[in-house]
């Protein structure tokens, strides 16, 4: 049986930041229930960066609610516009995309994305199709609907404008392209990240002005990593991959501040927004948070992997992070200690940020070697050394 409006809203409207309006959204599910004809969802990408993390799957997750409620995603690869890259919050005009490097990445996106979505309700496009047939008349027509002022109102550009930075033309059609892709496809929502803002508002001025009915502009927060502080990023080593291990998954869900639990939760999970509203109960009533970030890891960790899995995932961290054994499957690398040696070896795999701080975490008795503290880091040519650094971070040095 099918929920109710009001039920449904809940879920849409389940951590989302704004929406432009909610009284469109309920009239638009009215009208498809009415006729029976599922409501279009548009989420744009621009293939700029392949691999994708679970800062990415926030607005995947809320597309695959709406597949949940039996409408059509159509997932737009932008091949086109990521040729000339989003200047959304840059101090400078982007370098552009080849058209191989943005095939490439599309073909990993693709393949990562049907991850989180249902490929039986994901319609693939790339915006090239009609945008690179645009004739020069129908590109005056589109630019006609953008003022300069209204463009200069954005804060990048508004900054970059007063600071005397060049701003290219071609960097104007952005938004105006991404909206006209909502024309192109004529959707009924378009999802993003509050970054998004403008350009989504975009979509719902052109389609107006292409006589259609402007789409529902949802957009969703942007979600902090492991350090609670900065966004999910791989550059900032604080992401978790939707293609790491389920062990790693888990672990590293594990590892977020307890004030990131509920927003996980709203984000990054399926879990009904009254099931969260109890364990945000739990943790007012003093439940301890480990507890409860258990449970969020293996839910997370079960959307990737299924409930063997996570299970998996859940018996490995019990084993080593709660009664200190070593794992299984640890990261290994093969050092050469004539061209490198172990404390570059161990930095250089990412497992520590800088020598400085190896050097503390030695001092501090924070290091062992095949279970045993060391006080400095050394091998001989056929050793094998699990190198345990602080409590959760093992790897395994084959020396050479």
């Amino acid at each position: 049986m099918k929920k109710s409006i009001d039920e449904r809203m809940r879920i849409i409207l389940k951590g989302v930041e704004e929406i432009f309006n909610e009284d469109e959204m309920r009239a638009k599910l009215e009208r498809s229930d009415k006729i029976g004809e599922p409501l279009i969802i548009k989420l744009g990408l621009d293939p700029s960066a392949p691999d994708i993390h679970l800062g990415h799957t926030v607005v995947l997750r809320k597309m695959r609610q709406f597949q949940d409620m039996g409408h059509d995603v159509r997932l737009l690869i932008g091949d086109f516009t990521g040729r000339i890259g989003d200047p959304t919050g840059k101090s400078k005009a982007r370098v552009a995309l080849t058209e191989e490097q943005v095939m490439e990445n599309a073909k990993t996106y693709e393949k990562q994305i049907l991850k989180v979505l249902d490929p039986e309700r994901t319609t693939i496009v790339f915006n090239s199709h009609w945008l690179g047939k645009l004739n020069f008349t129908e590109v005056i027509r589109l630019a006609s609907n953008l003022t300069v002022a209204r463009m200069l109102e954005r804060d990048d550009f508004k900054k970059r404008y007063e600071s005397h930075t060049p701003i290219s033309v071609h960097e104007f059609f952005y938004p105006l392209m991404q909206g006209y892709d909502s024309v192109e496809l004529k959707a009924d929502v378009e999802l993003g990240g509050t970054d998004q803002k403008f350009n989504l508002l975009m979509g719902r001025t052109l389609q107006r002005e292409y006589g259609q009915e402007p789409q529902v502009a949802i957009t969703l927060p942007i979600i902090e990593g492991l350090d609670g502080v900065n966004k999910m990023s791989k550059s900032l080593g604080n992401y978790i991959g939707i293609d790491e291990p389920a062990e790693v998954m888990y672990k590293k869900v594990m590892e977020i501040p307890d004030g990131l639990i509920i927003k996980y939760y709203n984000l990054l999970t399926d879990v009904h927004p009254d099931e969260v509203d109890k364990i945000q109960a739990r943790l007012d009533d003093g439940e301890n948070p480990r507890d409860i970030k258990m449970e969020l890891a293996k839910e997370i960790t079960r959307l990737y992997y299924g409930e063997e899995g996570a299970q998996k995932a859940e018996d490995e961290f019990k084993s080593v992070f709660q009664k200190g054994n070593i794992p299984e499957n640890i990261f290994t690398v093969e050092v050469d200690t004539e061209k490198i040696d172990i404390p570059s070896a161990i930095v250089e795999s990412g497992m520590i940020q800088s020598k400085s701080e190896l050097n503390r975490l030695l001092k501090q008795g924070g290091v062992k070697i095949n279970g045993e503290k060391v006080e400095s880091l050394f091998g001989q040519p056929g050793d094998e050394l699990v190198i345990q650094l602080g409590k959760k971070k093992f790897i395994k040095l084959i020396v050479k």
